[in-house]
């Protein structure tokens, strides 16, 4: 099943993100064609303020420890983790 994790930066940690950033890719990379899609989401002036991956989990259970392992998750970046399942209906792939 595929699930979209949407995280939100806590405030003024841009710093943070781009210091722990070389992790947290080389931690998505490990999990190969299970991510389905992963960048940075945009506040109006164009800097990074959130994540949002699309992940092939088994469950809702192995898609929370997906996410509560991410280098950003352990380095307390985000204020906030929303987890939903998703159903991909189309794709311009």
């Amino acid at each position: 099943m595929l699930y979209v994790i949407h995280c939100f930066d806590r405030e003024n940690h841009l710093e943070l993100r781009q210091k722990i950033r070389p992790a947290h890719v080389n931690y998505l990379q490990q999990f190969g064609a299970r991510i389905k899609a992963a960048g940075p989401t945009l506040d109006a002036n164009g800097a990074m303020n959130g994540s949002v991956i699309v992940v092939e989990c088994a469950d809702m259970s192995t898609a929370q420890d997906f996410a509560a392992n991410d280098p950003y998750a352990q380095a307390d970046l985000f204020r906030e983790v929303l987890i939903q399942a998703w159903n991909k209906v189309l794709s311009q792939d």
